[in-house]
């Protein structure tokens, strides 16, 4: 199923909360205003957010502050992807400029930190301590992870565990405390907290791995991004560690000698060597297990449509081209 297919159950509640996000938006500082619409309207799946309202709906909750909560894990996660961009040095995300290259630098660091502190702002407006506990966890988890994905870069010697790691920190940490947070608005039970925590987490794991597959088999048009970025920066995902250790050693110090250096100069070859090794498969079969385990994980929550989407969207999440 498409995207636009699977968040029909929550069509109304996304309008609540897109409403949310742009008035949350407001600050009298027109830069911030310009730099914050810009990277919250390029686009983008609104996958975080959804997840707050289907894990909340999959409980039951009927009150207001889960419209709050989807908005601030977006604008977390947006504040990451400003901060992203300017450590990478990237200059395309969506199809569109980054934030950084049309704003520059600094602008997109400083506004990223206003995106961070508003959404502190709005999580202690729901006056939930349990609230505040998860998204100060969740946001110290991710920035630990930019910290290990920049100890690894043009690093070719981190092994699968290692990468795995930064996936579920950087990643897979966000989607975790989505999901946790709509449980407990919800007020699920201690068990089913956590259940609905797994499955963010494994599901956050197999979006980043498919990720990492579309950086070297995705479409432009499609993905929104250059083809190679990863490899361009130097990062040791998943397809490149896989065939380091399956190629040949010609293949292997070809890929090595690529990471140490980034940069694209040996990228057709490098492409050669991911495909004729199996790499990509490999990676995609990781994260169907992933979704595997995330679907287990709510299998015996009560059936209803949230319930039903959550199960659908696991399956998008490795089916998709973008």
């Amino acid at each position: 199923m498409e995207l636009e297919q699977i968040r029909g159950v929550i069509e109304g509640d996304m309008r609540r909360v897109d409403a949310v996000i742009r008035a949350r938006l407001h600050s009298e500082v027109v830069l911030i205003r310009q730099v914050s619409e810009y990277i919250i309207g390029s686009g983008g799946k609104r996958l975080r957010p959804a997840l707050v309202l289907l894990s909340a709906g999959a409980f039951g909750y009927r009150g207001e502050h889960h419209y709050e909560l989807a908005a601030v894990v977006e604008f977390i996660h947006t504040a990451t992807l400003l901060h992203d961009d300017v450590v990478d040095e990237s200059n395309l995300r969506r199809g569109r400029q980054t934030a950084n290259a049309l704003f520059g630098n600094a602008a997109s660091v400083l506004v990223g930190d206003f995106l961070y502190s508003r959404a502190f702002q709005m999580m202690v407006g729901v006056n939930q301590m349990r609230v505040m506990q998860v998204l100060a966890d969740a946001t110290n988890t991710i920035a630990e992870g930019e910290v290990l994905q920049l100890l690894n870069c043009n690093d070719p010697d981190i092994d699968e565990a290692r990468y795995l790691q930064v996936i579920r920190f950087k990643t897979a940490k966000l989607f975790e405390a989505a999901t946790r947070l709509g449980a407990i608005l919800g007020a699920a039970s201690e068990a089913d907290e956590a259940a609905m925590a797994n499955y963010g987490m494994h599901l956050g794991t197999a979006f980043q791995l498919i990720d990492d597959v579309l950086d070297y088999s995705g479409n432009h048009e499609d993905t929104g991004k250059n083809l190679g970025d990863d490899l361009a920066e130097g990062k040791p995902t998943l397809p490149l560690l896989y065939a380091m250790q399956h190629g040949t050693p010609t293949q292997a110090a070809l890929i090595r000698s690529a990471v140490e250096q980034g940069g694209l100069d040996d990228f057709t070859q490098v492409l050669e060597t991911i495909h004729a090794t199996g790499a990509l498969q490999y990676a995609a079969d990781q994260a169907r297990r992933e979704v595997d385990i995330a679907c287990a994980a709510i299998r015996h929550l009560p059936d209803s449509n949230y319930k039903q989407t959550l199960l659908e969207l696991a399956t998008f999440s490795v089916t998709r081209n973008h």
